[in-house]
């Protein structure tokens, strides 16, 4: 048995990733070509690398497939119910950062905070017969945002690709993403409430509470975490 690493399985995120173990003196690396799934680590014995999307990893982690995982906050917040009794964050990484927002667009001159996106919401449905749509990949992490918030007479419409582009395709009113910069959200001409800011972001080591360790494991484990801090 080896304590299982989950890290992402392409990109910046697993580059940045694999140059943040490197600082630390443990190498990561594909063990074939870029089209496949596996890895090794160099630099401590007893851990086996396991490449995943970014997205499937929160799930692996609180299933116990693997015991350490490299993941954003986001991810995390969304996939995992009650998360902090099946995870456990061990250091943020310094990259990946984004925050997940509310934007509505430019020309709502008269909406610039929660209250009066509660209140456009309200007229939208009574102009308009249907509720003001907001699109989002981020469901759980939005409704208990604008639950607290006191907004109503919303919807929330699926979107997992540009959601940026939802507004002025008309298949939304409003968006809830993640932005770094916010240059996409201008070229969308959409702009962040004053209070809309829902989560701020980055890549994360997190440990599992569900997974199993033995003796040998749990050595493994602390020596590595030793090192990683």
């Amino acid at each position: 048995m080896s304590l299982k690493l989950g890290v992402p399985s392409k990109g910046r995120l697993m580059d940045k990733t694999f140059a943040w173990f490197e600082k630390r003196g443990i190498t990561l690396s594909r063990s074939g070509s870029d089209r496949e799934y596996a890895g090794k680590v160099e630099g401590i014995d007893g851990v086996s690398l396991i490449l995943l999307s970014a997205g499937e990893i929160p799930r692996e982690l609180a299933a116990g497939r693997v015991h350490l995982g490299v993941t954003g906050i986001d991810l995390v917040q969304e996939k995992l119910p009650r998360w902090e009794q099946q995870v456990e964050e061990v250091a943020p990484l310094g990259f990946g950062k984004a925050d997940l927002i509310i934007a509505t667009p430019a020309c709502w001159v008269d909406v610039d905070t929660l209250d009066d996106l509660d209140a456009a919401a309200a007229s939208f449905r009574k102009v308009h017969g249907h509720r003001l749509r907001i699109a989002t990949k981020y469901h759980r992490l939005v409704r208990e945002f604008l639950t607290d918030a006191g907004v109503a007479d919303y919807t929330l419409v699926d979107s997992q690709g540009a959601t940026e582009g939802t507004v002025v395709n008309e298949t939304a009113e409003a968006i809830a993403d993640i932005t770094s910069t916010g240059e996409t959200l201008r070229a969308n001409h959409l702009k962040i409430l004053s209070d809309g800011l829902i989560l701020q972001s980055q890549a994360t080591l997190w440990r599992s509470r569900v997974a199993t360790y033995n003796t040998s494991e749990k050595t493994i484990l602390n020596d590595l975490l030793d090192r990683l801090r």
